[in-house]
């Protein structure tokens, strides 16, 4: 993996970047589609290529361990060959279930016992063998195994929690380092940065990722219910500490505003199940602002979704033909409010790009985050 920075904008700390992997370009600030079990919800990949022009998508190391399971993905030949998404991928390590599914799980120094929601048959993941499923699937990109604290967190708990991930770290490395690819193309690990909404911690936290010099790192622990402007101070310190020369992740956020202030602070790439989840409840987010396309108003409005977004879906459906699918339960619904929505967020982070470039994007912000949180 290389990363290069084409420019930076001189009013804030965004910059415009290009990450090359073994399955393509990725043009910086980015934001990757969530494929949880190997597919993005309601969307097909072609799709997701020609409409939304997605550049990488995400998949689920915990789901997919479960199924299809590991025997069939290395059968495969990888997630690649067996969902056929040609363009990067992403895995997650299972840590954000450690959160998530707090109440199935026991945690312990040695590793994270689940107890699969599927069967209730358990199963014990460690940072060594979270490696080596994530190897089995392939993903261009694969996150160190960590525990994503919950908010509110006690100190004392964010602190416990945050030595076990640097030494949950530690081992992914080591496991890491001392393994090779199955599939004959290079694999990236990236750290990931926790400490909750502890400065001391975040601080602590980023200077230890810092030092292990990974090609990419993450931040992990935010967007689980803190208040925004907490989230924005804890990236803030982090981006001020992580190596300028790589990429950052800063894991699953978010909302359209929150994902143009955190490029402000200088995150590349984003991930979210929000626009792909909403949009299957009839909420859109547009370049106008937030619609629920299940209300009345939109009965008869022939007006295009979003004629802004480039996208065939967003500009040839109206929103009066959107609302009368999600009245009738049509399952198209789902899939043109989806590629929609993702088509919107896609579009969001390349203008942000080219206002980069231009170095027009502190202006072109905070006039677009007026819009983005207005309810229509």
């Amino acid at each position: 993996m290389n990363y290069t920075i084409q420019h930076n904008d001189p009013h804030s700390s965004a910059r415009a970047g290009t990450i090359s992997t073994a399955h393509g370009e990725i043009q910086t600030p980015i934001f990757m589609p969530v494929g949880t079990q190997g597919t993005v919800k309601a969307v097909h990949f072609k799709e997701l290529e020609d409409e939304v022009k997605a550049q990488i998508i995400l998949g689920n190391t915990y789901h997919l361990y479960l199924r299809p399971g590991l025997d069939i993905l290395e059968k495969a030949g990888g997630l690649h060959a067996f969902n056929t998404w040609s363009k990067p991928l992403l895995t997650d390590s299972g840590g954000y279930q450690v959160y998530s599914l707090s109440h199935r799980r026991k945690l312990t120094p040695e590793g994270v016992t689940f107890q699969s929601h599927i069967d209730g048959s358990r199963h014990l993941f460690t940072p060594e063998n979270v490696m080596d499923t994530q190897r089995i699937i392939g993903a261009d990109f694969i996150m160190a195994f960590d525990e994503c604290t919950p908010y509110p967190c006690e100190y004392g708990y964010a602190k416990k929690s945050l030595k076990i991930t640097h030494d949950w770290l530690m081992r992914c490395i080591q496991r890491f380092d001392s393994t090779e690819p199955l599939y004959g193309f290079e694999q990236t690990l990236l750290p990931i940065v926790q400490g909750s909404v502890y400065k001391d911690l975040r601080i602590e936290s980023a200077e230890f990722i810092a030092t292990q010099n990974r090609p990419a790192n993450a931040i992990g622990g935010l967007a689980v219910g803190e208040p925004a402007e907490m989230m924005y101070e804890m990236t803030d310190i982090v981006c001020n500490i992580l190596p300028k020369d790589k990429p950052r992740y800063l894991m699953g956020v978010g909302t359209p505003v929150n994902i143009l202030e955190s490029i402000a602070l200088g995150i590349d790439m984003f991930d979210c199940v929000m626009p792909t989840r909403n949009a299957r409840h009839g909420l859109l987010y547009t370049s106008e602002g937030i619609i629920n396309i299940k209300n009345q108003k939109w009965k008869d409005d022939f007006s295009p979704i979003d004629s802004h977004v480039p996208c065939s879906t967003s500009r040839k459906h109206s929103k009066a033909y959107l609302r009368h699918l999600f009245v009738v339960e049509e399952y198209l619904a789902a899939q043109i409010a989806s590629i929609h929505n993702l088509s919107f967020y896609l579009w969001l982070v390349k203008e942000a790009r080219q206002k980069i470039i231009e170095g027009a994007f502190a202006s072109w912000k905070k006039e677009m985050i007026v819009k983005l949180d207005n309810r229509l």
